[in-house]
């Protein structure tokens, strides 16, 4: 399916009204205005006035992470709750489909925005992660995406190469992927109000930016979690800092206002956590009490009234709650899931008069994306040439597993699997290394026993393994003392992980128990903490992989950065590749592993 003519419309309309984000007086931005493209015939003699409300249709998603094709196993579905309390799964996602859904919805509404939250690439599928996410970009550009804020993830290959992204060019050191083509860069422009240049003081990117059609205007301000440095590596992040979230909102929500703009939609990555999975779960439903928790609640509660409502991302859950701003009226607060499984449409009743949105008029509900309507032939195009560029090294087998290894639960079976492979391959480096930990976050996807494409059930491929473990991460080795082991077990629970725990996967011999009925510190039963049997012996020195964002101090994990005798190995992809190489054929495959290392008391 071709991009529609309304489609067509918006992306050049997108394209003239850009350089109004950021203009800094009242008659630049009237200048933007005369440019804009709409009805020509708004205000000529004969012609009707539009009457004083107007709807807007805010069409959005987050956290797609370049999965451009549809995601496997879990990641691939969502759960529906039923009126009679009964749930189903639907499978969903693939921008193929994706497309499909968002020119429906757009169709009748001439007055529609498309916006994300972040997270748009990093951590993404071979067929994208491979080429520096460029075919992510040129998807969403065929999307129609008009303005997205920079998640996290932007930053795993640093502020420069996010730049480029943004504005085209082959990439430094890959070069150009197609001989005798150009990347031209994203057609919508990414907002980093809170990501300032160390040097400059100034935003890297630009703050807010204006959409118009016909006298609506409303301005979108887009910013990423302030603790960004927490969970990206050290130098996808150098030379940067990361302002708070909410006084950076309200900071540019007075100069949109000052600029004559009075609807604002704040574009922010960090989210919440409902209280339930179901995607179309009632937050606000009679006896939901606090339907939605997480940091994006106190986050909300404190915007200024000025902004009508918040896009989020980060926490990848699905929710449309309203939550109330500080003058104690309700604000609706979204998100889409992650992987392109759901997108969120709503309604914005604009008041011409006052030039500001009817809060009591916005509704919003989460869609899936269903894979059974016909998919955008343009993003089959896409993806079918790059998949061709790519299947020559994602196609190469690496391993066979006997059934689907699950990357869900406190402790998962595909986590226990990663630990494995760089414990063994710690040992490759270092015959002394004694234990590896792994971070949940960097374990991105399930392997699937199912065959895809030609490759046959329960074949391993390479591609399949980069989808797992995207971010090419070394596997470093470091000594620590069992007492400092120790302190990296009850980070789990501490500090910046108190409120949301984040659970070290653990190579086999390792064993403890995580008692979460109780709080804090106490949580990590220090007692039952054990390796190959033995208790950990606080004057020991145990040798420790992990990969370089741990090793780092990565995700609240500031004792992990203070190991010493260092020694740095190859990515962890080759790590993982090495450890299916080795250990399975295909009449002998790889079991799941029990996941049972780790005692967890709900």
């Amino acid at each position: 399916m071709s991009a529609t003519p309304h489609a067509q419309r918006r992306r050049r309309r997108s394209r003239i009204i850009a350089v109004a984000a950021g203009l800094a007086t009242v008659g630049a931005l009237a200048a933007a205005t005369t440019a804009t493209a709409g009805d020509s015939s708004y205000g000529k003699p004969g012609k009707q006035k539009p009457s004083r409300y107007q709807d807007v249709q805010l069409l959005s998603f987050n956290d797609l992470h370049g999965n451009l094709e549809p995601p496997a196993g879990s990641s691939g579905r969502v759960t529906e709750v039923h009126e009679d309390g009964t749930t189903s799964t639907i499978t969903a996602g693939g921008v193929e489909y994706m497309a499909t859904h968002l020119r429906k919805a757009r169709a009748g509404h001439p007055y529609s925005v498309t916006a994300a939250a972040g997270d748009m690439v990093g951590a993404s599928p071979l067929i994208s992660g491979l080429f520096h996410d460029e075919p992510t970009i040129e998807a969403l550009n065929e999307l129609d995406l008009d303005v997205t804020s920079v998640g996290n993830h932007e930053f795993d290959e640093g502020a420069k190469e996010l730049g480029r992204l943004q504005k085209g060019g082959c990439h430094p050191t890959a070069g150009c992927y197609i001989p005798g083509k150009k990347f031209k860069g994203a057609d919508f422009p990414y907002l980093a109000a809170n990501v300032l240049n160390k040097k400059t003081n100034k935003p890297i990117l630009k703050p807010y930016w204006v959409w118009k059609q016909n006298g609506v205007k409303i301005g979108f301000i887009g910013v990423t979690l302030e603790d960004t440095p927490g969970v990206v590596s050290a130098e996808g992040v150098k030379g940067l800092k990361f302002k708070d979230e909410v006084q950076t909102i309200n900071k540019y929500a007075k100069e949109l206002e000052r600029q004559g703009v009075k609807s604002v939609v704040a574009l922010i990555h960090e989210g919440g956590l409902p209280a339930s999975t179901n995607y179309n779960y009632d937050c606000d439903s009679p006896g939901a009490g606090d339907g939605i928790s997480g940091p994006i609640v106190d986050i909300a509660k404190k915007i200024t009234p000025k902004v009508d409502a918040l896009v989020t991302g980060h926490t990848h859950a699905a929710y449309a709650c309203t939550i109330n701003d500080p003058s104690g009226k309700p604000r609706m607060v979204t998100s889409a899931a992650s992987f392109g499984r759901l997108y969120t449409d709503t309604t914005l009743t604009y008041d011409r008069r006052t030039g500001d949105i009817s809060r009591t008029a916005v509704k919003s509900a989460n869609h899936v994306v269903t894979r059974d309507v016909e998919k955008a032939a343009d993003l089959t195009a896409l993806i079918d040439r790059w998949r061709t560029l790519a299947a020559p090294i994602g196609n190469r087998p690496i391993g066979y597993i006997s059934a689907d290894i699950s990357n869900a639960g406190t402790e998962s079976p595909i986590g226990d699997l990663i630990a494995d492979a760089q414990l063994a391959y710690g040992k490759e480096l270092d015959p002394g290394t004694d234990l590896a930990l792994m971070n949940p976050g960097g374990v991105r996807a399930p392997l699937t026993y199912a065959a895809k494409g030609s490759e046959g059930d329960g074949v391993v491929t390479y591609e399949e393994g980069f989808t797992v473990q995207p971010f090419a991460n070394t596997v470093n080795l470091q000594d620590f003392t069992g007492a400092q082991l120790i302190s990296v077990l009850k980070e789990q629970v501490t500090g910046v992980n108190a409120a949301s725990p984040k659970v070290l996967q653990v190579s086999s011999g390792l064993t403890y128990t995580l008692d979460l009925t109780k709080t804090g510190v106490d949580r990590v039963v220090v007692d039952s903490i054990k390796l190959n049997g033995a208790a950990i012996d606080p004057t020991a020195t145990y040798r420790v992989a992990t990969n370089s964002f741990l090793a780092g101090g990565g995700d609240g994990f500031t004792t992990l950065g203070q190991g010493t005798n260092d020694l740095v190995g190859a990515d962890d992809l080759t790590a993982l590749e090495k450890y299916l190489t080795a250990n399975s054929t295909a009449t002998s495959p790889i079991t799941p592993p029990a996941a049972n290392r780790i005692t967890v008391i709900k």
